[in-house]
């Protein structure tokens, strides 16, 4: 967590090797990421941004793009998990129904949960999640969340996004200034707390997701996790 604009889409870029630091290293499983041919890292990861991209054919090809080979029963699966299935079952052609260009015949939030499943579909062991469910409401958010299942960097707006977290970390003024889980945080009684307890006397906070790692960008917090340095 940080202050807007302090760079937590500019880590989630360093992961996938769009920019490289120039200072610091970045480890996988304890290996610097130079040691990786890029092609594989690329491979072990999913990226699903903010501003959704996608094409303008039918939800499934939509889908199916992180996994072209997929059969019928992954595509509605991974739909499920993102919880798309049953917005997409409303429309007379469901699965096939096209989506105009860029997805503009659907509304953020469903853009949002086909490129989410589009990312499960593709089984990533990393998945980085950069706003991703900014247009979806908690209980939505939520459903997606536990069905990730594996490492994921969130970057996310609510503070109720991170709090299961295995790990925050909270940079001030460019530096770590606090780290650990949310109760953590919250016994410290730092920066941390006092953003929690903005978001919460504005109904903000609400029962959070399972088990991630991330990055969240609160109004007056940003960025964390550079694996090592």
């Amino acid at each position: 967590v940080g202050p807007s604009g302090a760079g937590k889409s500019t880590i989630a870029s360093m992961l996938l090797h769009f920019y490289e630091p120039d200072s610091g290293t970045v480890y996988f499983d304890e290996r610097p990421a130079r040691e990786f041919p890029l092609s594989q890292l690329r491979r072990q990861m999913a990226f699903v941004p903010q501003d959704v991209i996608l094409f303008g054919g039918s939800i499934k090809e939509n889908i199916a793009y992180g996994k072209p080979d997929a059969s019928d029963e992954e595509i509605i699966a991974a739909a499920k998990n993102a919880n798309a299935h049953e917005f997409v079952k409303r429309f007379p052609e469901q699965y096939e129904t096209i989506v105009g260009e860029r997805g503009i015949k659907l509304s953020g939030g469903q853009r949002q949960r086909i490129a989410i499943a589009r990312a499960i579909l593709k089984d990533p062991a990393i998945l980085i999640l950069d706003e991703a469910t900014s247009s979806l409401d908690s209980e939505s958010e939520q459903l997606v969340q536990e069905a990730l299942g594996r490492t994921s960097f969130v970057i996310a707006h609510r503070l109720s996004t991170i709090r299961n977290a295995d790990k925050i970390v909270l940079i001030d003024k460019g530096i770590v200034s606090e780290s650990g889980t949310h109760a953590e945080l919250m016994n410290h009684n730092g920066l941390y707390r006092k953003l929690n307890d903005m978001q919460f006397d504005f109904g903000m906070v609400t029962q959070s997701p399972t088990n991630e790692l991330t990055i969240s960008d609160a109004e007056g917090v940003q960025e964390p996790l550079q694996s090592k340095s």
